[in-house]
C-alpha cells in the first residue's frame, strides 16, 4: 500500500513499515547495506596502527614514491608561478581626460612594436590588431598583462567593432620579398582594410594617421622628393600590389576625409631600421648586416649608385605621434635626407661588423628605385620634427640585435629590447 498524500503523517509512517515488513525484495538490499557498512568499520578497528598509518599518509598524499615525488614537483612550480609578478617598464599616469584609446594595426610588426611602447610610456590604452602574417607576438610580449595594453588577433580584411579615440593604420607587409609573396592579399590589406579602419574611425568619430610609403613616388624623376610629387609608378609590375595600394589607400583617406568628415592623417614613410626587423624580410638593412655577420658575401643588386636615405625608428615614432596629434592634415614626408649609394652603405656596414666578407654585385631588381630622397620641409615646419638619431649610432644598436639573435638556439634564450 502507497501512502497518499492527504493521509495524516502517523498513517504514513506505519504505511512505510508494512512496505519494509511486506516487500521481501527491499528489505534484503537494506539488510545487505547495513551488513557492509558494519563490515568495513568492524575491518578497519582490527587493523595494525601501521596499516592505519600507510592508509592515512596513502590518502593526505605524504607517501614517499613515485607519485608523491612528482606531486610535490608540481606544488613546487605552482608555488613558483604564484610568486612571479611580472615587472613592466614604468609607465606614466594619465588622468582620463588625458588618456587617449588608441587602436594600431599592425601594431606587432617592426615598427608598430616601437610605437606601441612609446604610448604605453605616454600612459595611453593600447590596443594591438595584428593577423602575425609579419608581425612577431614578442615584440610587444613584455606589455602583455598590462592593465592598459590589449592585444587581438585579427584581419582587418574582416570588419573591426572597438570604441578608441585614435587609429595608426599601420598593417601591411612592407618589405618586397613579404609583399611580393601574396599580391592580392596586400592590395586587399590596402584597400578593404584601409576601408574597415576607416570606417570604425568615422563610426567612433576619431581620427587615422595612414602609414603610406615613399613608394608611392615610384621610381621618381623628381629628386630629392616633395610631397607635390605625383610619382612615376608601374602600375603592373612586381612592385605595383604595394605601390599602388598605398596610393589606393591614400585617395580612400581623402575620400572620407571631404566626403564624411573624417579626421585623416598620412605619413609617407622612407627606409626605416633598427631592432625588432625581421633578419630575413629582404630590406637593405637587414640583408647586408645578416650577410656580414655570417661571414657571406653582401649583395648589392644592380651597380651599387642607387641612393637610399635611412632613419632609426625611434624617429619614425616620434614623428608619427608628432604628425597624429597636430592640426596638419596633408601627406607629409617622414625620412632622413642623408643619401647614401647602396656601395657606400654596404662598405660601411662590412666595416662596422667587421670580417671576411665581400661585396659582390647581382642583377638588378625590377622597378627598383635610381634614387630616393625625401624632402622634409614640412616635417620641420608644421611638426618641429627632423631626423635626432646618427645613422652610425642606429646601425650599431641593429648590428647588437642582430647578434643576439644570432646567438639565440632555444626558445627559452630572450632577445628582448625592451624600451627605456
Amino acid at each position: 500500500m502507497i501512502p497518499r498524500p492527504n493521509q495524516s503523517p502517523q498513517y504514513q509512517l506505519s504505511a512505510c513499515w508494512r512496505t519494509f515488513y511486506l516487500n521481501r525484495k527491499f528489505r534484503m538490499k537494506y539488510v545487505f547495506f547495513c551488513g557492509v557498512v558494519i563490515g568495513v568499520l568492524v575491518w578497519f578497528s582490527k587493523i595494525s596502527d601501521s596499516t592505519k598509518t600507510d592508509f592515512t599518509h596513502l590518502l593526505n598524499g605524504t607517501r614517499h614514491g613515485e607519485i608523491y615525488d612528482e606531486i610535490l614537483a608540481l606544488k613546487e612550480r605552482i608555488n613558483q608561478l604564484e610568486k612571479q609578478n611580472k615587472i613592466y617598464p614604468d609607465v606614466k599616469f594619465l588622468n582620463y581626460k588625458d588618456r587617449k584609446r588608441i587602436l594600431i594595426s599592425g601594431g606587432a610588426g617592426f615598427v608598430g612594436s616601437h610605437l606601441v611602447d612609446r604610448l604605453m610610456l605616454e600612459g595611453h590604452e593600447v590596443t594591438v590588431v595584428d593577423n602575425f602574417f609579419t608581425g612577431r607576438k614578442r615584440n610587444v610580449e613584455h606589455w602583455i598583462g598590462h592593465e592598459n595594453f590589449e592585444l587581438i588577433n585579427h584581419d582587418i580584411v574582416h570588419p573591426l567593432f572597438i570604441e578608441v579615440d585614435q587609429i595608426y593604420h599601420l598593417a601591411s607587409p612592407a618589405s618586397p620579398p613579404n609583399y611580393m609573396y601574396n599580391p592580392v592579399k596586400t592590395i586587399k590589406t590596402n584597400t578593404i582594410g584601409t576601408n574597415n579602419m576607416l570606417g570604425l574611425t568615422k563610426r567612433v568619430r576619431g581620427r587615422l594617421l595612414l602609414a603610406s610609403t615613399s613608394e608611392v613616388y615610384g621610381d621618381p624623376e623628381v629628386h630629392p622628393q616633395p610631397e607635390e610629387y605625383w610619382g612615376h609608378v608601374n602600375p603592373i609590375g612586381p612592385r605595383a600590389c604595394y605601390d599602388e595600394g598605398k596610393r589606393v589607400a591614400e585617395t580612400m583617406c581623402y575620400a572620407y576625409a571631404k566626403q564624411d568628415g573624417v579626421q585623416v592623417r598620412v605619413a609617407r614613410i622612407f627606409n626605416t631600421f633598427g631592432p625588432r626587423m625581421h633578419m630575413n624580410d629582404g630590406r637593405v638593412v637587414s640583408n647586408f648586416i645578416l650577410q656580414a655577420l655570417q661571414g657571406q658575401n653582401i649583395t648589392v643588386y644592380g651597380s651599387g649608385d642607387q641612393t637610399r636615405s635611412f632613419q632609426y625608428v625611434s624617429d619614425l615614432v616620434d614623428g608619427l605621434i608628432r604628425l597624429m596629434n597636430s592640426n596638419y592634415s596633408q601627406p607629409i614626408n617622414l625620412g632622413n635626407p642623408e643619401e647614401h649609394t647602396m656601395m657606400d652603405f654596404a662598405t660601411i656596414i662590412k666595416d662596422l661588423v667587421g670580417g671576411s666578407s665581400k661585396i659582390v654585385h647581382k642583377p638588378a631588381m625590377q622597378d627598383d628605385p635610381k634614387k630616393r630622397k625625401p624632402d622634409i620641409t614640412k616635417a620641420k615646419k608644421y611638426l618641429a620634427w627632423s631626423p635626432q638619431v646618427p645613422m652610425i649610432e642606429g646601425i650599431k644598436k641593429t648590428i647588437e640585435y642582430f647578434r643576439n639573435e644570432l646567438k639565440r638556439t632555444r626558445h627559452s634564450q630572450r632577445n628582448l629590447h625592451v624600451p627605456n
